[in-house]
């Protein structure tokens, strides 16, 4: 039998590191000829505390851009995540400048020396049966929507720089001693569990590599993950053993959407779905059709239709996890 890797053709590696980058913006240019020379799309983020990206292409062309970052020293022990699908996950390549590679807007917040304690994804079970353990997902409330682990406090916020004013008001995070908190990757955990001891929170736990990497290491049988898991890519979620799962986005509002969604009658393919169908004015909703037809247009001529592509800035901040 055909594994998955021989059988699909892109490889997607998922990646991040708080490191120390006074010249981040110097890295841009030979980044993105290396992703160029070697057919790699995706998003790379480069900040002066770190890099952080999702990439996919080739196997060959993905371990060519790692190779490179991992060429520099201060990227020599870089951590990536990998997952395979036959369809492409991006359509072009971004490589952006920011003040922060995950946007929290809190000032003097450095992982690198503050984050909490790692647990392995085959010990996080036992984290998530203490009874002293408060646990909490950090991600944004649609991504909890679709999928999470039983008992998790979901913040119910729209983007990771609303979570400290929330960690700030919230009562139940301290009504046992420790906290134990996760997210898609772990990047968003690592500048939680800082932030919460810059608060004065002293056990405090994240699962190591995130909800990614325990997805691919936990058999199915043990795992304790209910639904499915948002990624920033096309794929848009994924489940065990980092499958592509059975979400869709909309078109019109690149909300994820369920096979439910798409069976309403306010789902109109490239146009509206029932998170957006009621805010959309019929200039806007004309104009989505009309781009929908130039898609399926240039999908029977069998041409590539940059329309159909997917930019995670419209749904948090431009952050990748």
């Amino acid at each position: 039998m055909l594994s998955i890797q021989s059988m699909a053709y892109f490889l997607t590696a998922a990646l991040y590191k708080f490191v120390e980058l006074p010249d981040f913006a110097d890295l841009k240019a030979p980044l993105l000829d290396c992703c160029n020379n070697n057919q790699v799309k995706g998003t790379i983020l480069l900040a002066q505390e770190g890099i952080n990206g999702t990439i996919a292409g080739s196997s060959e062309g993905v371990h060519a851009v790692l190779a490179f970052l991992r060429s520099d020293p201060r990227f020599a022990d870089l951590v990536h995540k990998e997952s395979f699908s036959e369809k492409a996950p991006f359509y072009r390549l971004k490589i952006r400048l920011k003040r922060e590679i995950v946007t929290m807007g809190v000032p003097d917040i450095n992982p690198r020396l503050m984050a909490g304690k790692y647990v392995k994804p085959d010990e996080w079970n036992k984290l998530l049966d203490d009874p002293d353990v408060v646990v909490v997902d950090v991600r944004n409330d649609f991504e909890v929507s679709m999928g999470t682990f039983e008992g998790a406090i979901n913040p119910k916020t729209k983007s990771f720089s609303e979570l400290p004013e929330w960690v700030l008001r919230e009562t139940a995070l301290r009504n046992k001693p420790k906290v134990a908190m996760f997210c898609t990757g772990g990047i968003r955990c690592e500048k939680s569990t800082a932030f919460l001891r810059t608060q004065g929170f002293d056990e405090v736990y994240h699962l190591e590599g995130g909800i990614l990497k325990y997805l691919e290491t936990v058999p199915e049988a043990e795992s304790r993950w209910e639904g499915e898991c948002f990624v920033f890519d096309e794929r848009v979620s994924v489940g065990q053993g980092l499958k592509p799962g059975n979400y869709e986005l909309c078109r019109g509002c690149r909300h994820p959407i369920s096979q439910e969604d798409k069976a309403s009658e306010l789902f109109v393919l490239g146009v509206s779905c029932p998170h957006c169908h009621d805010s959309k004015t019929e200039t806007k909703k004309q104009a989505l059709s009309e781009r929908q037809r130039q898609i399926e247009l240039a999908k029977r001529r069998n041409q590539v239709h940059i329309g159909a592509r997917y930019d995670a800035k419209e749904k948090v901040d431009g952050d990748l996890d």
